[in-house]
Formats: C-alpha cells, sequence, structure tokens
C-alpha cells in the first residue's frame, strides 16, 4: 500500500510504501509524517483525509500540531492525491508479476521518478478551489 501525501502551498510530495493497510501502520505514518515536517506546539498541519477505516479508528493516535480534516462520505472526488494513481499505475499496469517484492520494487522506483516531476503532479492535484492555507 502507498500513503501519501502533498503539501500544496510548498508543492512538496511526500509517500511510504507499506505492506498492508491498518490502524498500527497509519499511526506510524502519522508520527513518521510528525517528524519529518516537526509538527509541535509551535507548528500545526491540517491533514484532509478520506474516511478509510483505519483513518477513523478509535484507536488512531495523533501527534501533536496534526489534525485530521475528513472529507465528506463517498467523495473520492475530492481528495487530490486520488489523482496520482493513474501515474502511478503506469509500469504495472496490463502486467503480472512473479513475487509481491518484484511489484514493490517496480512501484517504489515509480514513486522515485514521480518525486523528481512535481510539476506534473502539481498539475493533476492542485485543485483551483482547494484552500490554501499558510501561516
Amino acid at each position: 500500500m502507498i500513503y501519501g501525501g502533498q503539501d500544496q502551498p510548498k508543492e512538496l510530495t511526500t509517500g511510504t510504501i507499506l505492506p498492508k493497510v491498518n490502524v498500527e501502520l497509519f499511526n506510524r505514518v502519522l508520527e513518521d509524517f510528525a517528524r519529518e515536517f516537526q509538527l509541535g506546539e509551535d507548528k500545526h498541519i491540517i491533514l484532509t483525509i478520506d474516511r478509510a477505516g483505519w483513518h477513523t479508528s478509535s484507536e488512531l493516535k495523533i501527534p501533536l500540531g496534526l489534525h485530521l480534516e475528513y472529507l465528506p462520505p463517498y467523495s473520492p472526488e475530492l481528495q487530490p492525491a486520488e489523482r496520482l494513481w493513474p501515474l502511478i499505475n503506469e509500469p504495472i499496469a496490463n502486467r503480472s508479476f512473479t513475487s509481491l517484492e518484484e511489484l514493490e520494487e517496480i512501484l517504489f522506483e515509480r514513486c522515485q521518478v514521480l518525486l523528481t516531476q512535481q510539476f506534473a503532479i502539481k498539475a493533476i492535484t492542485q485543485y483551483h478551489w482547494w484552500p490554501k492555507i499558510q501561516v
């Protein structure tokens, strides 16, 4: 599973590839995210996410400085990151793989390439109506 995000004002994209989705791994992603962006009492980020079960669990441990904003139910078209899937999936479309490791390696390489193409990512993920909040 690819966990990813984009800092709209700074045009920075980040991502993590993990073997599955669950609350425990999502907590680790949130912890890593907070550490990477140095969140805390003096620095806050609003993270917009969908309502997947692991995003809404009572077992979530939300780091200090991170605030979750949930999209309306059943509205994947509102999530800018959803538009990245076609770009991510290009090298794996219509292919079969001999192992999960082979698939993960190709996805990892694809994500590395996409991280160098911030303009392309911005072009498909920055909605004109998305609020641009910067303090």
